[in-house]
Parts: structure tokens; sequence; C-alpha cells
């Protein structure tokens, strides 16, 4: 037991103590260093060892009273009788701030760790378009259901209710929604904002309770049987809003949403009538070039005062914030369009050989695929490139990049030409557009 002084030191003393130590008795001592800092320390002996505990400052901001020193000595050597572990102050503040900032790491929500994941992570995905998709999927499907729970909370049966309404009739898209939350959560995990299995895991978990998605329809995107286009198309230049425009131009360059999203003044060439999307915004990597057809730039003069700031980097199709459109607009106009068709008693926009699916907009590319092998004569590699497909055949596909622009200029006009046919006279609808 450490030597017992009895009432050792007064406050006179402890404001006028030389540098050293001074025992106050019952193992509590004040520490004073040569620059003239004063603190309290306990000193406890176990196992034939002495070790020092800081008790805090005993003069200036924050110091701690002779009286209330004893106390905590008291306190201190009550606990090392009884064997237990001693903490000083430096220490259980130590404690606390590590509890207290895990507890603020646990407390944080599921939408704000995705936003720090994605952001941590896109600089190294290939290009624009993914990341769009995994701020847009987690947008629509994630955040409405669980992006204001705190990631510590996360169950399994949260994550369900994120997957089950979209597992059957969306199975790709669920497939995807599912990875993106396990690796928010892992993220989480990583950093101590939870603990335990990922609720998110297919393998071993999910995989008991919901179908495999290699089981369900997958299907291709569903697509406008292109007989129907002229009357979609018809029905799509009636309608004024800015994704009908956007649309419309992917409709005609025969291109991927994303890419219309993404696309910047800076890629188009207005005198000489061509898009050069970059090789960053390409799913296979490399540049592509695409041949603007009349109406393609009509559109495109038609937005461009939308870009008030004038700057190449500005989106063709900005949404209100500046950014650009969404690429659910292009969606969600397509139903409203099929909403007002079946409202007239037509059975609406639907792929028929895809079971009646409501069409996609990036099935429009399949729309112009089959009318360019069955309506047109230009060649196989004219429309594989037009649609930046890659040929298998290396020496035909570089023969495709030099000489085939000025022959896919003619097919883009003349998918344009198609596209804006004009409606039998006295009637709104073609023959294949059945009534409901």
């Amino acid at each position: 037991m450490p030597r017992k002084f009895h009432n050792a030191l007064t406050p006179i003393t402890v404001r006028n103590a030389c540098p050293g130590r001074h025992a106050d008795g019952g193992g509590l001592y004040l520490r004073v260093q040569d620059g003239g800092a004063r603190s309290w320390l306990f000193r406890s002996t176990a196992g034939g060892k002495a070790r020092d505990i800081g008790l805090g400052p005993a003069a200036g901001a924050g110091a701690i009273a002779l009286a209330d020193a004893r106390a905590m000595a008291r306190e201190l050597s009550t606990q090392a009788a009884k064997g237990e572990a001693l903490e000083g102050k430096r220490t259980k503040a130590r404690k606390a701030a590590a509890e207290g900032q895990a507890e603020a790491l646990t407390r944080r929500t599921f939408r704000d760790v995705a936003e720090a994941f994605i952001d941590r992570k896109e600089g190294g995905w290939r290009n624009e378009k993914h990341r769009q998709q995994w701020r847009n999927t987690l947008a629509t499907y994630v955040y409405p259901i669980i992006g204001d729970l705190p990631v510590s909370l996360i169950r399994t049966d949260h994550v369900l209710k994120v997957l089950e309404p979209i597992w059957s009739d969306k199975p790709e898209t669920a497939s995807r929604v599912r990875g993106r939350i396990e690796n928010v959560l892992s993220a989480a995990k990583v950093q101590g904002m939870r603990f335990g299995e990922n609720p998110a895991l297919w393998r071993g978990h999910l995989d008991h309770i919901l179908p495999k998605p290699g089981k369900l329809n997958r299907g291709h995107h569903a697509a406008l049987a292109y007989g129907e286009l002229p009357a979609f198309m018809a029905d799509l230049r009636a309608r004024e809003a800015l994704a009908a425009r956007a649309l419309e131009f992917a409709i005609l360059t025969a291109a991927r949403t994303g890419e219309v999203i993404g696309a910047t003044w800076s890629e188009i060439d207005l005198a000489g009538a061509v898009w050069t999307v970059p090789a960053s915004r390409m799913k296979a990597g490399k540049e592509h070039s695409v041949p603007l057809s009349k109406r393609a730039l009509a559109i495109l003069e038609a937005v461009l005062p939308l870009n008030t700031a004038g700057r190449a980097d500005a989106p063709l199709f900005p949404a209100h914030d500046g950014d650009a459109l969404s690429g659910m607009a292009m969606s969600m106009l397509i139903r409203r369009m099929h909403k007002t068709e079946q409202a007239e008693g037509r059975t609406g926009w639907i792929d028929r050989k895809e079971g009646g699916r409501l069409i996609t907009s990036h099935g429009f590319r399949s729309t112009f695929r089959d009318w360019a092998g069955e309506r047109s004569t230009f060649p196989r590699e004219v429309i594989e490139h037009a649609m930046a497909h890659q040929l298998p055949d290396k020496a035909e596909a570089s023969y495709a990049r030099a000489s085939l622009l000025p022959r896919r200029v003619k097919l883009m006009d003349a998918w344009a030409e198609y596209c804006a046919t004009p409606l039998a006279t006295g009637s709104t609808v073609t023959p294949i557009r059945a009534e409901a």
C-alpha cells in the first residue's frame, strides 16, 4: 500500500510548492514541473510495481481542488483494494471520446455512407454511365426505404423490403441493387459503423429466401416493333418536355441512354453534323462518331439556348439544377405516353415479343437494329458500327472505322426519314397498334 501522510498538503502549499513531487497521503501526489505546471497523480502498487495515474490539473483552467483530488484518490484506492482496473481522468476522457465517436459512426445513415462510398470509389470506375447507375439506382430503389436508417441498424428484413418489389419484374436491376447495398454495408463494417453478417449477402443468406437471378426471365430490353415507331415518334414530337427531346435524339442516333444524358456540347460539331462520344463514356471504351441527321441537328439547335452560360462542358439536356437530365426522365415519359394510349382504348407502347412488357428507352436500339436489318439494304458492318458494336473480325473492324462514316451518314438519314413517316390519312394509328 502507498505510504500515507495525513493532510500533508494545503491549498497554499499546492499553490506555492516548488518543482518535484509532493505527497498528500493515501497515494495522492502533487506534481510540479520546472515550468510551474501542476497536476495531481495517484500512485498505486500492484505486484510489486508502482503505477502513476493522472487525475488532472492542479492549477489553471479546469483545476481540481485539493479536496476533490483527495476524494478521487480515495475512490481509486478502494478500487485497487478490490482488484478493479484503475482509470485516470485522461484514460476516462479518451475512452468516453472513443465511445462517443463509435456511437456517432453507428448513427450515420445508409445514404451518408453510400454517398461517401461512391465519392471514394468512382475515380476508379471506367465511365460516367457506371457512376450514374450507382447513384440513380440507390436514389430510386434504396434511399426511399432505408436511406435515412442508421447503417448500424439495417437488417435482412430492410434489404428484402428494397428487393422484393423489383426482384421478379426487374431482375437485372434488382441484382445490381443488392450488390451495391452489400458493398456499402461491407464498407460500413470495415469503418466500424456496423458489426455482424452483411444482410445483403447473397451466398448462404439471401439465396435461401429469394429465387436465383438466373432462373428469372431477364429477356432483352423491351423494344417497340419498328412498324409502330412512326406513330410513337409522332406522339413524341408533339410533347414539349425536355425528356421528349432527349428521347427523340437517342432514337435518331441509335445511342444508349447513358451516352445521351451524359453528352456535353464539347462533343458536338454542329457544322460537321457529327457527335463524337469520347472513349471514357462508351461501353466498349473506344471513341464513337455519330452522324447527325437534319432532325437530330434541329433538336440540338432547339436546346442550345438552354446553355445560357455557353459552357462547352454543359450537358445537352440539362435538368432544372443545371446537371444532366436524370436517366429516369425518359422512362417516366414513356410511362406517361403508355398510360395515355391505354386511356384512349389501345394496348399502349409494349413489346409484343416480350410478353407485353412496357418498352424501354434502351429498347429503341433493338428497334433500329431490326429495321436496319429487315427494311434497309445497308451491310451488316455498317449497321453494327452505327450501334458501336465491336466487330469480331479485327481486320473488318479496322476497315469499318476507316471507311464507313459516309455510309453511316446515309444510314442515319434513312432512319430519320423512316421515323418521320407520315401516318395514314384520317388515322392516328398504324394497323399494328391493336385495340385493347
